[in-house]
């Protein structure tokens, strides 16, 4: 908030406080990554669905073998 609220005010001056759009970008997700946005949740989703496959071509081989 505190970022969007300091460029907003750059805006209506004569200055900005970022010379090129990358330090703007590299501000941008410094902040997002010190409120927690970035972060990284374990998702178990893929590897059920794979085991899950893995057995049933398994049962269909051992069946008609």
């Amino acid at each position: 908030m505190s970022l969007e609220a300091a460029a907003a005010s750059a805006r209506g001056g004569f200055a900005c406080l970022f010379s090129t759009a990358d330090e703007y970008e590299t501000a941008v997700i410094s902040e997002r990554r010190a409120q927690g946005r970035y972060t990284q949740s374990r998702n178990y989703w893929p590897l059920a669905l794979f085991a899950g496959c893995a057995l049933i071509v398994t049962g269909t081989v051992l069946l008609f073998a």
